[in-house]
């Protein structure tokens, strides 16, 4: 089986785009053929998410139906509702009794000020593009950059975009996959320059292949351009088909952060509402459960890395990357 370097490598899971250009804006759902073990890490200061609290290890529910990443800051926590009637229409859901209900956990970004039109009227646009996800989600390759719920998104100086990147978990016969919005605050490159901060755990140039620069840019370490409270997020989807319970998966929802670390500068800030979910579909058991659970929190943290470059990679496409990007579409993103 070829890989594709997508998320879509860990059998079972599906992903959706949508997206709308007249408000630069849109939507990715991933959908799980069968219900998957969830958490999540919050680790940003504006954080926006939807259905979270049940992925505490603690509750009831053990699994989820799908997941929802989105543009449009609150307004967009109703894509949440499409995916939702989506899957209903299916059949699918947790039952209570005769009835089933899709649990499908969310998380938003803020992409209100970037030119596209706002003015949608009463209701957001946001609900029939996350129905419009999930009825087009897919196995296999799916498009990557200024798409789904990367679509409207920028970065300090250059545009943001939507990426996705798998790799085998060394000493493990498991596999993980990545897919990420970056929304960020930060850069992801070292400065103005063209490097990017995750150029050591690059694969095959699938970012440009540059490297590292022969000496640490002046400017690397500076101070992103003049912030504005709330206007950041980069959300992330990390998955692995070894078998976790939840708890397990909260350990490396936490250890995939350290991929947003490597890869954008700075990261974490309370100006973002960075959110970190990982899913566990089950096919592969641990043998050590403590080294195991380390090696997959390892791998987990470098292809969000990668997935990261690749997302930003893809949307700018420019020989070099110095320039802010999404003035190349029309000026329409900002």
């Amino acid at each position: 089986m070829t890989r594709l370097n997508r998320i879509t490598d860990i059998s079972g899971i599906r992903v959706g785009h949508a997206e709308d250009a007249r408000i630069a804006s849109g939507v990715t759902a991933l959908l799980f053929e069968n219900p998957f073990v969830c958490a999540v890490d919050v680790r940003g200061g504006g954080p926006g998410t939807r259905e979270t609290d049940l992925l505490d290890p603690a509750s009831t529910v053990q699994a989820v139906d799908a997941l929802v990443l989105s543009g449009g800051s609150a307004f967009g926590l109703d894509a949440a509702a499409g995916v939702v009637a989506h899957l209903r229409e299916a059949g699918r859901g947790f039952a209570v009794g005769d009835v089933r209900v899709p649990i499908v956990p969310g998380a938003i970004l803020f992409d209100l000020l970037n030119g596209g039109d706002k003015v949608w009227g009463r209701y957001p646009p946001y609900r029939d593009l996350g129905y419009a996800a999930a009825d087009g989600a897919r196995g296999g390759a799916f498009a990557l950059g200024s798409v789904g719920a990367g679509f409207g998104a920028r970065t300090a100086n250059l545009k943001g975009g939507l990426g996705s990147a798998s790799s085998a978990v060394p000493g493990l016969p498991a596999q993980v996959g990545a897919l990420v919005a970056v929304n960020a605050f930060g850069r992801v490159t070292m400065g103005q320059g063209p490097h990017f901060w995750a150029a050591p755990f690059e694969r095959d140039g699938e970012f440009g292949g540059l490297g590292l620069p022969p000496r640490m840019p002046d400017d690397a370490l500076s101070w992103p351009r003049e912030p504005l409270p709330g206007a950041n997020t980069t959300l992330a989807i990390v998955a692995t088909d070894a078998r976790l319970t939840k708890a397990q998966a909260k350990r490396v929802a936490i250890a995939a952060q350290d991929g947003l670390a490597r890869a954008i500068h700075p990261a974490h800030t309370p100006l973002d509402g960075d959110v970190v979910f990982a899913v566990a579909t089950g096919a592969v058991p641990l043998g050590d459960e403590v080294a195991d659970l380390a090696r997959l929190g390892a791998a987990a943290g470098e292809t969000l890395a990668r997935a990261i470059a690749i997302g930003v990679h893809a949307a700018t496409r420019l020989p070099c990357l110095d320039l802010p990007a999404w003035r190349e579409i029309g000026g329409r993103l900002g």
